[in-house]
């Protein structure tokens, strides 16, 4: 691999590195035995995990160079590392040790792959999620009537097409229209399944950098987010692009903390206005989400105000409601629901939930809102 100007060994960062990668192994083992095969061996390896020291800070998690990687492998599909990847080959299994094929394969690519690694965020777009936020949507809507939806980090917008797709609660139910993206939702507790999909009377989008699923290639990063090992995921992606483009989708580019009080405001117009963050709060600094919790406080203060958030409550501890008790899984995700009524901030923890919709273990019928004024204005 080329030299760097800086040894990676050297970098006071690096250790971070790897621990991040031997954690992503033991909690991914299950659901993704190709990624956490790769990761525990990036963990034991000081070049592989220092790679990822290429990336702005705030985007240092091993899936993005998981995504870029599996970026150029799509691109070379008959490379020597692609005979790993099940959505390329599946079955398929070579004898050679993983990790000694990616080492290699990074190697040829360095050039490549620091470019990718510097210049691109991860953008998983997980349509799985929009099983949460249905049920969150539903208790909204009995309590205020029609939505209007704001989601924050909305990547392509994919989850702003909620109403388009059927979902299956087991148990518990289902919402059925007979589209062609049908996801489905292991369950724990009494989640509240609602008869029919919530009404949504306006779906926009905010993200830095968004993505337009009428591009190729910008599609084909999309695709590079997903992991490997889950073949249906791929597949769901290609009906839900497929929706995307035939319904179309309100993405704004813009900055979760200098632009989403105009578009509340814009939703607030049309209904009732809930934002939505799905694991992308995490991507932030902690003075960032501060930041943002302070925005949705001061848009609370001339009207009513949702938020719906699937976040790690690990990273973002500073998030209200995210010190919640996880009941268990791999990656922990809180599913919380705050409302700001009546000058007050309430915070309700739904469920403990799979990173990407999986499975959830429905808390909200017993734990109960936390109820707080709310904060003076910041100056």
């Amino acid at each position: 691999m080329e030299a760097r100007e800086c040894d990676v060994a050297e970098r006071p960062d690096l250790a971070a590195s790897r621990r991040m990668f031997a954690d992503f192994a033991r909690h991914t083992a299950s659901g993704a035995p190709l990624y956490a095969e790769l990761a525990a061996g990036i963990a034991d390896d000081d070049e592989l995990a220092g790679l990822l020291l290429n990336a702005p800070p705030v985007q240092r998690q091993p899936v993005l160079l998981f995504a870029c990687v599996h970026s150029l492998v799509l691109r070379d599909p008959d490379c020597e590392l692609a005979a790993f990847y099940p959505n390329l080959y599946p079955g398929a299994r070579p004898s050679a040790p993983a990790v000694e094929v990616l080492r290699r394969f990074c190697a040829e690519r360095a050039g490549e792959l620091h470019e990718l690694l510097a210049t691109r965020r991860t953008q998983t777009n997980e349509i799985g999620r929009t099983a949460l936020f249905q049920l969150a949507f539903g208790l909204l809507e009995r309590e205020v009537g029609p939505l209007a939806h704001v989601d924050v980090g909305a990547s392509a917008g994919l989850n702003l097409l909620g109403s388009h797709y059927d979902y299956r609660y087991d148990p518990g139910g289902e919402i059925a229209t007979g589209s062609t993206v049908r996801l489905t939702c292991s369950t724990r507790g009494e989640p509240p399944v609602p008869a029919s999909h919530p009404t949504v009377s306006a779906a926009i989008g905010l993200d830095a950098n968004p993505v337009d699923v009428g591009d190729p290639k910008q599609a084909a990063w999309l695709e590079a987010c997903v992991w490997p090992d889950q073949v249906e995921r791929f597949e769901r992606l290609a009906a839900a692009i497929d929706i995307a483009n035939e319904v179309g989708i309100d993405v704004r580019r813009g900055d979760a903390v200098d632009d989403i009080a105009l578009l509340v405001a814009e939703a607030g117009a049309a209904a009732h206005p809930v934002v939505t963050t799905s694991w992308v709060l995490n991507y932030v600094t902690p003075e960032q989400r501060r930041a943002f919790v302070a925005t949705l406080d001061s848009c609370a203060r001339s009207a009513e105000l949702s938020w719906v958030y699937a976040e790690n409550p690990v990273i973002c501890a500073e998030l209200p409601g995210a010190g919640a008790r996880q009941q268990g899984g791999d990656e922990p995700t809180a599913l919380v629901l705050v409302r700001w009524r009546d000058g007050e901030r309430r915070t309700e923890h739904l469920a403990d939930t799979h990173a990407h919709g999986r499975w959830l273990h429905w808390t909200g019928a017993c734990s109960g809102p936390q109820a707080a004024p709310l904060p003076g204005p910041q100056h």
